[in-house]
């Protein structure tokens, strides 16, 4: 493959020297403002973090600035056929710097011929990273011509290219498919237009690349400054594409946009967007950072606060509560099982701030145990006879229901007189035990459970439409013993924890 040779005109060609007349000091500043200015709008040479499908990453070399300096030097010369190598999940643009590993066979013998001459080769992206033997239907038909600055040969077989993005082609028809892709290619250089609209995009895109990076920490250091002196609006779009986590569609869309403008509208819509949403999620990480700082100073003096009420001998709030809650409890006269619990409960809440949610709800248990008349008890003997009058005076008829009541009530009767007698019997028994020096031996201990077995009664439960008598016969159970008659309407409870309680009140002793 030829290249095109570039043949050395009169220009060129040896002239006798001839006396030049002086400059002036104000002729020479021109001149060194002029070469300023033009070394200052030399391509760029930047290395980018992408990683590529085909093709893997090792990691960003820089070029040697000797070849940087020779390579802007050099005109670009173009054959009308080069190599084309499919790339997965990455655009290569000019201007770029690209570290890439090649690993399949055909890749390596494209880079092995190319290598042997110009070194040349155009990058493309695929359409889709799930192919592995890409065709001319598989891929872009813009990409750019790069030149392989440098190849390293691994030891497991594959090879490490540095590649470096020159111009943007047209990639026309296909040569050769095997052993690997080649087409006639075009260049497609960009339409930079040279207005105050398009520099005011520009500096935009700058300022808003430059926040962005203030966000991120995939961005390598410096990269921001120097966008800052990039002067042609290709460059800054280039530059700033290549170190952005884009989707492979917007890649390849700036690449193939003619307009530089078009490129840096495209460019800066992405941007702000991105800017959002890294601006929103450090609010919002700020926010909790924030609220949880503020949780942990409130904690920190609150036990400050009660050290110094230790030292001063005062009592604290929580401290207080806590001495309430313990006084109930011991006016209550629980049974053994229910102080237990209790007291366990408490010695909880003790050692929890009141901030948190199970404070409250640890103190509710503990103050509905306290309430309950474990100890205080209504009502008088049960007098069977007494009971019948009752029931026939506030109800005719209803016969069953009336004989079901007295049965209840004339077991429960007899229950309580075998208890009295039991009692009895014991009492006099240790009494007659008991020796002269008035030492009376240890009675065995009855378990809660036998207890539990003496006190436990079935429940009478009527059913029944509405005004058959339900109530009102509860009422004349209730004014028969002799106690309080308590009514509860569970009218619209569908959820039986609003009966039974929740959480901790489920495990209520007794």
């Amino acid at each position: 493959m030829k290249k095109k040779q570039i043949q050395p005109t009169a220009e060129h060609q040896e002239q006798p020297e001839e006396a030049t007349p002086a400059t002036t000091p104000a002729e020479q500043d021109q001149k060194d403002e002029r070469s300023e200015r033009t070394r200052r709008k030399k391509p760029v040479a930047v290395p980018s973090l992408q990683q590529d499908s085909d093709l893997g990453y090792e990691g960003v070399e820089d070029l040697e600035s000797e070849s940087q300096k020779q390579n802007d030097d050099e005109r670009l010369s173009i054959p009308d056929v080069l190599p084309v190598l499919p790339l997965k999940d990455i655009v290569i643009y000019p201007f770029a710097v690209q570290p890439l590993g090649v690993g399949q066979e055909r890749s390596i013998r494209l880079i092995d011929d190319v290598m042997r001459g110009d070194r040349l080769v155009v990058l493309v992206a695929q359409k889709s990273a799930e192919t592995e033997q890409a065709g001319p239907d598989d891929i872009y038909r813009i990409g750019t011509v790069s030149r392989v600055a440098r190849m390293i040969r691994m030891p497991d077989g594959t090879i490490q290219i540095i590649v470096q993005g020159l111009e943007r082609v047209d990639i026309g028809e296909f040569t050769q498919e095997k052993p690997y892709l080649a087409a006639h290619v075009t260049l497609k250089p960009d339409m930079q237009e040279d207005d105050k609209e398009t520099e005011a995009i520009k500096r935009n895109v700058v300022s808003y690349f430059q926040r962005l990076v203030a966000l991120v920490q995939n961005v390598p250091e410096g990269v921001a400054a120097a966008t800052l002196n990039l002067e042609e609006p290709r460059q800054v779009v280039y530059v700033i594409a290549t170190f952005m986590q884009m989707e492979l569609e917007l890649r390849q869309k700036l690449l193939e946009l003619d307009s530089v403008r078009a490129k840096l509208e495209n460019l800066s819509s992405y941007l702000t967007h991105e800017l959002e949403i890294f601006e929103l999620g450090k609010k919002i990480q700020t926010s909790a950072q924030e609220e949880m700082g503020k949780v942990q100073r409130e904690y920190l003096l609150r036990e400050q606060l009660k050290a110094i009420q230790r030292e001063l001998g005062e009592e604290s709030e929580e401290q207080a509560t806590v001495n309430e809650l313990r006084r109930k409890i011991d006016e209550a006269k629980m049974p053994e099982e229910a102080l237990k619990e209790a007291n366990r409960e408490l010695s909880r809440l003790e050692k929890l701030p009141t901030i948190s949610p199970e404070y409250s709800i640890i103190r509710t248990y503990i103050e509905l145990l306290a309430s309950l008349p474990w100890s205080k008890s209504t009502g008088e003997k049960i007098d069977v006879p007494h009971a019948r009058e009752v029931l026939d005076h506030d109800h005719y008829d209803l016969e069953k229901i009336k004989d079901r009541i007295l049965e209840y009530l004339a077991v429960r009767r007899l229950k309580e007189e075998r208890v009295a007698v039991r009692l009895k019997e014991e009492a006099e028994a240790a009494a007659n035990n008991a020796d002269t020096e008035g030492r009376t031996p240890t009675q065995p201990l009855q378990s809660d459970e036998a207890t539990r077995q003496i006190n436990r009664e079935p429940i009478l439960c009527f059913v029944g439409p509405p005004g058959v008598g339900k109530t009102s016969l509860g009422q004349s159970i209730a004014r028969a013993l002799g106690r309080k008659f308590a009514r509860m309407s569970l009218g619209g409870i569908r959820d039986e924890a609003e009966i039974r309680g929740h959480r901790s009140l489920l495990t209520c002793p007794g």
